[in-house]
């Protein structure tokens, strides 16, 4: 399988291309254009920031290649994130591949919320091909402070404090917003779901 996870700059891709690994996968990780539009899927995944993240989008041109690709795709936490209309993260515009704004995590006065919001939390809702053998009730790895409201392509729903997209889905494109290649038995299932769409 010709796998290639896009390169933005955005946060370290080895714990993904570790996880691809013990499914027997290789990688490629390019910012190449040719190299994107031949792959047979594509990971989109992030840790950082959405403005300086789209910058790098935009000069490199991935900003319109990445929302016309057709073979399967996955975005992954910011990558996620990015593939919005809205950003509230610096007043960002996103791809756009779904419609749904992202928002930030509202300020509580409760001291048992914190934003980030970081660790393990539970996974409702959970539908489609991407969760086959995913139970409602299954724990996914978080690390974000902006969330995608919940929409007509959501399928999965997490709570913190209020319900919000774990998972979207719309056409071949496909996003998470927990870290699958830090969620144990169950991030492993969803990666190898999306290797087998």
């Amino acid at each position: 399988m010709n796998l290639v996870i896009v390169k933005y700059n955005a946060g370290n891709t080895q714990s993904l291309l570790y996880a691809l690994e013990r499914l027997g996968i290789s990688a490629l990780v390019s910012d190449v254009p040719e190299v994107l539009q031949s792959a047979d899927k594509v990971i989109f995944p992030g840790v950082g920031e959405a403005s300086t993240a789209m910058r790098y989008l935009r000069e490199k041109g991935l900003d319109r290649l990445l929302k016309d690709l057709k073979q399967s795709f996955l975005g992954i936490c910011l990558g996620m994130q990015l593939m919005g209309s809205h950003s509230e993260e610096n007043d960002t515009p996103c791809l756009d591949i779904f419609s749904e704004k992202i928002l930030r995590f509202p300020d509580l006065e409760d001291p048992s919320y914190k934003i980030p919001h970081m660790g393990w939390n539970t996974l409702s809702e959970v539908k489609g091909p991407l969760f086959k053998g995913v139970e409602a009730g299954a724990y996914a790895y978080f690390v974000h402070s902006y969330y995608v409201a919940g929409g007509p392509d959501t399928i999965a729903v997490c709570e913190y404090p209020e319900a919000f997209s774990a998972a979207v889905h719309r056409d071949n494109f496909y996003a998470v917003q927990f870290h699958p290649e830090k969620s144990g038995k169950t991030g492993q299932r969803i990666l190898q779901n999306f290797l087998e769409l």
